[in-house]
């Protein structure tokens, strides 16, 4: 029996992008190569190992066989990566997944800076909420994550972010230099119900207070327009700044709480080779900026 990393690779692909066509274009490969690959696999076990649906997904072979997939291919990852370290140079793909807030108010700052710092490595950009984050980042589906506030471990601070009052500019509070949370009591307050929730939950107890927004808004362009529109006030974290528009003022606020934004690789497999050097060349140009 001869198993080799192209096939791998190729039945990953098929499983990670639903089907064959959206596996050739993630491979840069012909969707009849991508086939012929998986066939090959196929047959060196004698047993198949997709259901050719739409989307394609693992029969209970294949299942088996992924995990020991991702990890022979991240086995070869590591070995490039010595080589690559030993010449100074990186290449390749990382799958980089995250949650709203960063991947709109942080990771576009990121990409442009990668681009020109490390020009050789492809970011692909996955959004979802903190639980799908962490899923994916554990399963294979991302290489790496930006995670909020995880457990000590191997990752890389890139931020310490805190939260801030959302207010409209002509609001009362809007000029202060900082808001203390317990005078926003009287205001309608409005909230995005995903990992952020129980952070503000959590402000809000140790102001004294009850938790009781008056709307709880998914998406954060929707949110931030209903604060325009004088709906309420909402607290977000720092990152959100550039996404704020002009008649909007992000205000300090108290008490001063911050969550860590970590970017790390997967707790149980090597990691890509380039992540390392990702995550100290944005620690870098985070210090930088203003």
């Amino acid at each position: 029996m001869t198993v080799n990393l192209p096939q791998l690779r190729a039945f990953l692909a098929v499983v990670d992008a639903g089907g064959f066509s959206a596996a050739a274009v993630e491979l840069g490969m012909s969707q009849s190569a991508v086939s012929h690959a998986v066939a090959s696999l196929e047959r060196e076990l004698a047993a198949p190992l997709l259901v050719r649906a739409n989307p394609a997904r693992a029969t209970a072979l294949g299942q088996q066989v992924l995990p020991h997939a991702r990890t022979a291919l991240a086995g070869a990852r590591a070995v490039e990566q010595i080589a690559a370290e030993a010449t100074e140079t990186l290449t390749g793909t990382v799958r980089l997944a995250a949650t709203p807030t960063v991947c709109q108010g942080l990771i576009p700052v990121l990409l442009r800076h990668w681009r020109e710092d490390q020009p050789r490595i492809t970011l692909r950009v996955f959004e979802g909420d903190s639980a799908e984050v962490s899923s994916w980042l554990d399963d294979g589906t991302a290489d790496a994550a930006v995670l909020i506030d995880p457990p000590p471990g191997p990752g890389i601070q890139l931020a310490l972010d805190h939260y801030r009052a959302l207010l409209p500019r002509d609001h009362p509070l809007a000029d202060e230099p900082s808001v203390d949370i317990r005078d926003l009591e009287d205001d309608q307050f409005l909230i995005s119900p995903n990992g952020c929730e129980a952070r503000i939950r959590a402000i809000h107890d140790l102001a004294g207070l009850r938790f009781t927004p008056t709307h709880r808004v998914r998406d954060l362009a929707t949110l931030i327009s209903m604060v325009q529109a004088g709906l309420g006030v909402t607290i977000l974290s720092e990152v959100s700044c550039s996404l704020i528009p002009d008649d909007l003022v992000l205000v300090p606020l108290e008490p001063r709480t911050s969550r860590r934004l970590v970017l790390t690789g997967p707790p149980a497999r090597p990691w890509h080779p380039a992540i390392r050097t990702l995550a100290e060349s944005a620690v870098g140009r985070l210090a930088r900026m203003p």
